[in-house]
Formats: C-alpha cells, sequence, structure tokens
C-alpha cells in the first residue's frame, strides 16, 4: 500500500487525493467527447457539469456525516468537512442532485444521464485506483489473488499482517471499467432517454450491495454496513425508474 505519493517538506501528496482528481479529469473528457459524438453542444452543458462536480465534491463529504441516530454523537459539519470520511456513494447523489439543480438553474430542458454514464464509469475506474493503494483491502480470503500486507502497513491500516484479504478495490476498478466497455456497446442500442444511466447506476448499486460483505466495512444492523442499508432504500427506487421509463418507451412504440 502506498497511501503518500511523494512529500514536500511537511506536505504529503496523497495518493488517494491524486488519483481522485485523475478521475474527475478523465470523467470531464469523456463527458466532453460523448457532448461531441451526440452533436448535444450547448453552453449550458457547462453548468450542468459544474452543477456535477460541485454536488458530488459536496455531498462525497458530508453524506457521511449522520452516522448516529442522536445528532449529538456525530461531528459537526465544519469537523466532517475538514476530517471526515469521503463517500462515493452520497458522492454519486450529490453529483446527480446538482446536476438537476443546475440544469433548472440555467434552464437546459434535455436529459443529460446518457452523457454522463460513461464518464462515471471510467471515471470511477480511475479513481478507485487511490482507494486500492491507499486504504484498507477487505476482509480475509483464501482466495490466489488475496492481498497481504506486513507488519507496518497492516497495523497503518488496522487490519491483520500477513494474512490474504479480499482486494475489494480491485473488484470494483474491474467492475467499472467492465461497465465503461458495456457503455459504450450498448449506447446506439438503448435510445430511450435517461435509461442507459439508470442501468449503470442500478448496476453499480446490485454490485457494491454484494461486495461490501468482503469490504470490511463496520456492520451497524442486521449484518448489513450503512452502505448496505443505504442501497437498500436506493435499489427499489432505481427498479422502479426503469419500470417506468421501459413501459413509456412500450408507450411511444406502439
Amino acid at each position: 500500500m502506498h497511501p503518500v505519493i511523494a512529500r514536500f517538506g511537511p506536505v504529503a501528496i496523497l495518493t488517494h487525493d491524486v488519483f481522485v482528481a485523475l478521475g474527475i479529469g478523465v470523467a470531464a473528457l469523456v463527458f466532453l467527447w460523448e457532448v461531441r459524438r451526440r452533436q448535444a453542444q450547448d453552453e449550458r452543458l457547462w453548468y450542468v457539469l459544474a452543477g456535477a462536480l460541485a454536488g458530488g465534491a459536496l455531498f462525497a463529504r458530508l453524506g457521511t456525516w449522520a452516522q448516529h441516530l442522536d445528532p449529538r454523537d456525530n461531528a459537526s459539519l465544519l469537523e466532517q468537512w475538514a476530517y471526515g470520511n469521503r463517500s462515493i456513494l452520497s458522492g454519486l447523489v450529490g453529483a446527480y442532485v446538482g446536476a438537476l439543480v443546475a440544469k433548472r438553474l440555467a434552464g437546459y430542458p434535455y436529459r443529460t444521464g446518457d452523457l454522463f454514464a460513461p464518464a462515471v464509469a471510467l471515471g470511477m475506474a480511475v479513481g478507485r485506483l487511490g482507494c486500492f493503494f491507499a486504504e484498507p483491502p477487505g476482509t480475509p480470503t483464501g482466495l490466489p489473488w488475496g492481498v497481504t500486507l506486513d507488519a507496518e502497513q497492516a497495523a497503518a491500516m488496522h487490519v491483520p499482517a500477513g494474512v490474504p484479504l479480499h482486494p475489494s478495490f480491485a473488484y470494483e476498478i474491474l467492475f467499472h471499467a467492465a461497465a465503461f466497455a458495456a457503455l459504450l456497446a450498448l449506447r446506439k442500442r438503448i435510445t430511450t432517454p435517461g435509461r442507459l444511466f439508470t442501468l449503470y447506476l442500478a448496476g453499480y448499486a446490485a454490485f457494491r450491495f454484494g461486495v461490501e460483505f468482503v469490504r470490511g466495512n463496520e456492520v451497524v444492523w442486521a449484518g448489513l454496513t450503512r452502505s448496505q442499508l443505504f442501497l437498500l432504500a436506493c435499489l427499489p427506487l432505481l427498479a422502479a425508474r426503469l419500470a417506468w421509463r421501459s413501459q413509456r418507451a412500450e408507450g411511444v412504440t406502439t
């Protein structure tokens, strides 16, 4: 594990932050590429992109604030912003909300989810490299590709030393890379506006629910982590959205 890429005096350049920045840059480039390919050029799309980035950054940091039912047990919002954990799931929600708000403010009337789908998938694959190099891998495994940490690395990450661990973030990287390839292959076949992005989100939600079992995150209720409880609430909504869009598409066809 390599949580720090370089140091300049007292300043540490964190691996996680570098790859997150690279992921955002890659996602922006893919978004621009998709805008041009679909000939959807409109200056208002820059406001939508800015809204998605701002919402994602805000929710990713503050989305993990309410970890306890009693607000007094949680950090203050300022403490959470400065020192709190970041969450990809709440970041995705924030990006979605930010894009919706920006579309409303800019007066952009068209759906943008399918423009974002490939960009988000590839950006997530790149960003998760930072997690792979800087965060605890996962739960113990007997599989041959388990990641084994030495005593110093294990102590820093509070995991067992010398025990093969699931490379859970590598699983996510592979999922998002495969999703990116699938989205490119399907974008000409699935033409119902917004459906491609909803399929990606539903696929990631189902995958993430499963991979949480080997992530080693804190179990909070009924053998499930906070992320899994959040996903249990989101998956039915995504399924309903897919069913509703399918019905609308069939209605238009007939």
